[in-house]
């Protein structure tokens, strides 16, 4: 009977116990008022025939609370929950799936004081960009990618001081790129790619940590940026209206390791320092208006792998020093206005074998539309097709036969055409 006893005992203190647990985590895990709000409003704007069925938006019900229910048939997916100094727990992220949400952002306050990060990318939100997204004092990532979102990015974006990175690129949104971003010192990673942003790159010097900048295909305008951040690993302003010459400041970006301005209306000189920058591995500066190429002092230390100068205005012989860059593996300096012989140093470097020697080989060298002539070199008459990708179709070479691979795709120009332009060696 005491054994009996005894076990009812132990049990009845069991159940005492695993009742006030369940009490107390029900109490103390209780959303906060104000986040719940912020969700609800969230779900409230969006247009209720793009909740689809089987969305982590369509199992909000927020006849229970949320933080007590997150990952539960109620509240699948969405957003996250964690416990704050206060004890109580507070919505940390919000990430939607990209289920193809409609509506508008601008039906919330936004007042998310422990919100980290905000990921709504891939949807159809088509609303402006709402400064009360400002009230996320503790934002780290805030990523609207790839939406219907318009107007003008809000100059209060610039009081996020603790954001890591920020993602408006694929929208439609316009206007200039607000200088008071210049204020997220935190920033690392920027992209407002694909939009219809105008007007000049504003200083953006005081972002330290900033090493992804990506700004193509806009509707932007003025010079490349006399000052951007020293801490630069790639830069992406392609298919925009950029105009004047390259900056001598480049050299100051030292980690610099890809460099993309193709697509603008830049002019004069490329400049010596892209050639023996110590850092740099891909230049793209194609579909532009250069006219000349300056010699560096140092090319056999550069770290260049892919040079793209294809379609500007560059003149006279081809330079000598890149067919002698030790990494390089991929020229175009197709449609262009280069005479002269096609020099030893190319054919050689498009000749060895990958792997053969103690420098990179040519695996793509496209000299195609320019106006050189001559014989073409012996080390290019011994190449195999599929071996290196060689192009020396619309010159003015002597005896470029079909039968060759890079004599294929086009014809070599007329000899009027050559003529009219300059000297040709029959």
């Amino acid at each position: 009977m005491a054994k009996c006893n005894g076990a009812f005992y132990d049990l009845s203190l069991l159940l005492l116990m695993l009742a006030f647990s369940q009490r107390f985590f029900l109490v103390d895990s209780t959303t906060d008022p104000a986040d719940i709000k912020v969700l609800k409003d969230l779900k409230n704007g969006l247009n209720p025939k793009s909740v689809v069925p089987g969305s982590c938006l369509s199992s909000w019900d927020f006849s229970l609370d949320p933080c007590d229910h997150v990952f539960s048939i109620h509240f699948t997916c969405g957003f996250r929950c964690d416990r704050v100094v206060s004890g109580s727990f507070r919505v940390t992220e919000i990430t939607l799936d990209p289920a193809g949400y409609s509506g508008s952002l601008t039906s919330t306050t936004w007042s998310l004081p422990y919100l980290q990060t905000l990921e709504i990318s891939d949807n159809s939100f088509s609303s402006s960009i709402p400064d009360s997204l400002s009230n996320l004092t503790r934002l780290r990532r805030l990523s609207l990618s790839r939406n219907s979102l318009s107007g003008p990015i809000p100059d209060s974006l610039g009081s996020l001081s603790q954001l890591h990175e920020l993602y408006l690129d694929n929208n439609e949104l316009n206007g200039p790129i607000p200088l008071t971003l210049n204020k997220l010192v935190n920033l690392k990673r920027l992209e407002v790619q694909r939009n219809n942003l105008s007007g000049k790159i504003p200083n953006l010097g005081s972002l330290r940590n900033l090493y992804f900048f990506d700004a193509s295909d806009n509707e932007l305008s003025g010079e490349v940026p006399l000052t951007l951040p020293k801490s630069l690993v790639e830069v992406s302003v392609r298919n925009n209206s950029l105009q004047g010459n390259l900056p001598e400041s480049l050299a100051n970006l030292g980690y610099l390791q890809v460099l993309d301005l193709s697509h603008n209306r830049l002019s004069g000189p490329v400049i010596s320092i892209l050639f023996d920058h110590l850092s740099l591995q891909q230049v793209t500066l194609s579909h532009n208006n250069f006219t000349s190429m300056e010699v560096p002092s140092n090319y056999v230390n550069s770290r260049l792998i892919a040079i793209d100068l294809s379609y500007n205005e560059l003149r006279g012989l081809l330079p000598v020093f890149i067919g002698l860059m030790p990494k390089l593996s991929a020229l175009s300096l197709e449609h262009n206005k280069f005479t002269g012989m096609i020099p030893m140093e190319y054919a050689v470097k498009a000749a060895v074998p990958a792997g053969a020697g103690t420098t990179a080989s040519f695996q793509r060298l496209l000299l195609g539309g320019n106006y050189l002539f001559g014989l073409i070199p012996d080390a290019l008459m011994g190449l195999k097709p599929g071996s290196v990708n060689v192009s020396l179709v619309d010159n003015c070479l002597y005896m470029c036969p079909a039968k060759f691979f890079f004599c294929q795709g086009g014809d070599q120009k007329s000899l009027v055409d050559c003529k009219n332009f300059g000297p040709v060696i029959p």
